[in-house]
């Protein structure tokens, strides 16, 4: 299929992109790397009367680390996430999931922005803001706003994004000597979107798993904490042990849908088989490079 006729324009800056939106609301669309947005539109899912080409501006890029959290900008690619080497030490598990993240043209031009607010369930990053408790900055003509990221996916590709508004940056909280990570998915070939993935971020105290944000993607219709299963971690000792219950606490979770290829029993099964793993790896003593 072809894409429905549209009008471009590229914002000169910022204010004009909000400007450009604001008066299409609910017409118009933002553009940056267009790795998912372009073939949505071949696909007839979205028909907007104009794109609004926000791929250049200054303000929408950079890496900015403190004493605690790292703010990235919007247009941050892919392939930054992973050869960053302060992202490898300071966020291990936003490099590893990009690894899976589609190919290596698409990781060129694919964005985090555009990731996050494309929103699609079965992507890596949405899933990865969510496990690291990241604030997604957004903002319009009536200025800037902060949502947690576990409340910014309202929805099958729903955001609580408002007409006229743009991910601006993406605040993630960095590693501590206590944090660990732990990252799984399936996907029928590598670079696929994921058939049943998971996304691991949890704290130590006293050896023990503490504060653990499980969240799962592919499998799910948009990406949040899986209370059941995250509960299941709750208290879970930093040494091989059984984790049936863990695996059997999935299924309170998890109700995936018969999808072209896949049965709704085979991706629940994966999802346990991802979740057994992931959580051996959690409980594995960390090297320095380990997520």
């Amino acid at each position: 299929m072809k894409s429905p006729h549209f009008g471009y324009l590229r914002a000169q800056s910022l204010r004009h992109a909000f400007e450009l939106l604001g008066a299409n609301a609910g017409e118009a669309i933002a553009i940056a790397g267009g790795q998912s947005l372009l073939p949505g539109l071949n696909m007839r899912l979205s028909s907007p009367r104009l794109l609004v080409d926000i791929g250049e501006l200054p303000e929408l890029k950079g890496m900015h680390f403190g004493g605690h959290e790292v703010r990235l900008g919007a247009l941050t690619r892919h392939v930054e996430l992973l050869n960053c080497e302060m992202l490898r030490e300071r966020v291990p598990l936003l490099p590893r999931a990009a690894t899976h993240v589609a190919h290596a043209a698409i990781r060129n031009r694919g964005t985090l922005g555009g990731s996050l607010a494309y929103a699609d369930p079965a992507a890596e990053l949405p899933a990865c803001a969510v496990a690291l408790g990241a604030t997604i900055i957004v903002a319009g003509l009536g200025g800037e706003r902060e949502i947690k990221a576990e409340d910014f996916f309202v929805g099958l590709m729903e955001t609580a994004l408002q007409p006229g508004e743009l991910i601006i940056a993406v605040r993630f909280p960095l590693r501590t000597p206590t944090t660990r990570y732990a990252f799984g998915e399936f996907a029928r070939r590598h670079g696929d979107f994921a058939v049943a993935g998971v996304a691991i971020c949890a704290e130590t105290e006293e050896q023990r798993i503490i504060a653990p944000r499980v969240v799962y993607f592919g499998c799910v219709d948009r990406a949040k904490i899986a209370p059941s299963v995250s509960t299941a971690v709750t208290g879970l000792p930093l040494a091989p042990t059984n984790v049936e219950n863990i695996v059997d606490a999935v299924e309170h979770d998890l109700d995936p849908d018969d999808i072209p290829g896949w049965r709704a029993d085979t991706r629940l099964h994966l999802a346990k088989e991802i979740t057994r793993r992931a959580i051996g790896d959690l409980l594995q003593a960390p090297s320095r490079h380990a997520s």
